[in-house]
């Protein structure tokens, strides 16, 4: 069984910084690429940020240069920094890996979400 776990939102000033994490926890093998994603109340949710096992990150255009994804592989955990923020990030943003429980074994797993408010 292998969980997601995001902390680290919140409400926020436009301009501000937030930090959120995502452990992994579980029976646990390897973890692949990780990803971060966000959806705003009405609309469809979008890939953020991600990261390969070798460090390899690829971020959308909307948050290049504000937002950092990062990992702590001996944790199990990634991380997305999150500065100059700005209203149109307000949403929840998922954490996302692909991870394997055993050598022939992976699949996708989600985190449960984590609000991030941005008040102008």
């Amino acid at each position: 069984h292998v969980q997601l776990v995001e902390s680290g939102g919140g409400l926020v000033q436009a301009g501000g910084s937030l930090r959120l994490s995502c452990a992994a926890s579980g029976s646990i093998f390897s973890i692949n690429t990780c990803e971060w994603y966000r959806q705003a109340p009405g609309k469809q949710r979008e890939l953020v940020a991600t990261i390969t096992t070798a460090g390899s990150t690829n971020y959308a255009d909307s948050v290049k240069g504000r937002f950092t994804i990062s990992r702590d592989n001996t944790k199990n955990t990634v991380y997305l920094q999150m500065n100059s923020l700005q209203a149109e990030d307000t949403a929840v943003y998922y954490c996302a890996a692909e991870i394997r429980t055993t050598p022939y074994r992976r699949n996708h797993y989600w985190g449960q979400g984590t609000q991030v408010t941005v008040s102008s």
